[in-house]
């Protein structure tokens, strides 16, 4: 009979072993880790206070606490430059981190701007005086890797963008709430147009609310490129007046007049701020290349209504003097989204250095989970990436566009399904971007004919292996000759 002795039992001993396993884990990461930023510190921020921890010995209290006050910030920016801290790591906690960046980034220190999915807490250690010294922790050995934040003044210009957005939606809730007051009404006329806010659907809008009920005086407001004719104008002009219904269609119709005042307002900020960007290329020496897109006509502006983007500013030319290239050439980047693309990531693309590590920041690459050296799952990344969500509204464009990316979006659909296509082919006009601006070459479709060639190629091998695997032989047809 074999007998265990009590030493062998208590390193045999399942508690025992994950009690010994977890304690070598802290001593490997505590003690044996190499420190690659001896000077480091770790900041966790929120709304109301800001804990803060540095290197042990670097100060009586390593860990101290600051409210968010701009003096307290200068007080915690100057504490750590005297404490000898060269570089700062702090999680993206909304927006209450941006008036410390910008204190910090004064004070000439180096920020570490980081994802907090990438600094997970271990068990037990989750309150905001040990987060501070866990971010500090792993911030100097080197585990933490810095969010991408473009220049200040592409910030400013961005910032702005994302307002004007906000702006848009909310102007487009006063929208819908005349589509409602007129259906109370019995109105149809926004059924009949296609925009109630064109120049046709403006003009009767307001007309009624000036006081006019008579439909045939209603439908002379009709513009002649109205493709419904006076009659069915007429006819969606016959409701039901009330009161109540009018008033709310009226206050409806001003909120959405001051909305469409305050965008244009932020269209001219946003032209001083893009003419203070020293240009690329001088269109005078390097002209723009001509244009080989459809573009759709500008939607002409009532009179009295604000114009919904600057009429004097050439949004092409001015994208083109940004990047250096006419990067609205590529399939699916129009004029708004190609700046769109300058204010969340800049014109300098070098912060990545291959173009694949930019398709992968922009979350349009599959995440492969391994295990045993094989891929065991195949899934896009979590997260809404506002550039990458730009690619994909570029791709979805495509879905009835004729050229190479139209056909390859409709053939991933085919086989991968719409949501997989449309990042597919996201993926590929990210890649486009990317070359086009980082080698300052201008787009070139005639690559696509060499492509297709060899895609036509391997369809041909493929379809001959079929038919010689089944007892079959492929024989091409002759060509006929032309008439």
């Amino acid at each position: 009979m074999m007998t265990v002795s009590n030493k062998s039992r208590e390193s045999t001993s399942p508690t025992r072993r994950r009690s010994g396993s977890r304690k070598g884990r802290r001593g490997l990461c505590l003690e044996d880790r190499p420190v690659h930023n001896p000077n480091a510190a770790g900041i966790d921020v929120g709304a109301r206070e800001i804990f803060v921890a540095v290197p042990a010995g670097r100060d009586e209290q390593p860990v101290r606490v600051f409210n968010t006050f701009t003096e307290d910030l200068e007080q915690m920016a100057k504490w750590l430059v005297g404490c000898g801290i060269t570089t700062v790591a702090m999680e993206s906690t909304g927006v209450y981190w941006i008036p410390l960046y910008e204190i910090l980034e004064r004070h000439h220190l180096e920020l570490c701007l980081t994802d907090a999915r990438h600094m997970r807490n271990v068990p037990g250690r989750r309150t905001d005086w040990h987060e501070c010294q866990w971010i500090q922790y792993l911030h100097s050995v080197g585990l933490l890797r810095a969010a991408f934040r473009p220049p200040e003044q592409v910030c400013a210009v961005r910032t702005l963008m994302r307002h004007r957005g906000q702006l848009v939606e909310m102007a487009s809730q006063h929208v819908q709430h005349m589509h409602k007051a007129l259906t109370q009404m019995n109105l149809q006329i926004h059924h009949v147009l296609t925009d109630i806010t064109g120049q046709t659907g403006l003009a009767i809008v307001d007309s009624i609310l000036c006081g006019e009920r008579d439909p045939d005086v209603l439908a002379g407001l009709r513009d002649p490129r109205v493709k419904a004719s006076p009659d069915t104008v007429r006819k969606s002009l016959v409701g039901t007046w009330r009161m109540e219904h009018l008033f709310t269609l009226k206050q409806s119709r001003e909120l959405y007049r001051a909305y469409q005042t305050e965008v244009a307002a932020c269209d001219q900020q946003i032209e001083q701020l893009l003419g203070q960007f020293s240009p690329r290329v001088d269109p005078t020496e390097r002209p723009l290349p001509p244009d080989r897109k459809k573009r759709q006509p500008r939607k002409r502006t009532r009179k009295g209504e604000p114009a919904k983007a600057t009429p004097d500013l050439d949004l092409r030319t001015e994208a083109y003097k940004l990047f250096g290239v006419d990067v609205t050439q590529i399939p699916g980047i129009a004029v708004a989204l190609a700046l769109a693309l300058f204010t969340e990531l800049g014109r300098d693309l070098s912060k990545w250095p291959t173009s694949s590590e930019f398709a992968s920041w922009l979350g349009l690459c599959t995440d492969n989970d391994k295990t045993g050296g094989r891929v065991v799952f195949r899934r896009a990344r979590r997260g809404k990436h506002r550039a990458g969500q730009l690619f994909r509204l570029a791709a979805y464009s495509l879905h009835s566009a004729s050229g190479p990316l139209g056909d390859y979006l409709r053939r991933m659909k085919t086989k991968l399904g719409p949501r997989a296509a449309t990042t597919a082919t996201a993926h590929k006009i990210a890649v486009i971007f990317y070359t086009i601006v980082r080698n300052q070459v201008e787009y070139d479709e005639t690559i696509w004919a060499a492509r297709d060639a060899a895609r036509a190629q391997r369809l041909e091998a493929k379809l001959r292996r079929q038919a010689k695997g089944l007892g079959y032989q492929l024989i091409p047809i002759p060509e006929q000759p032309a008439a």
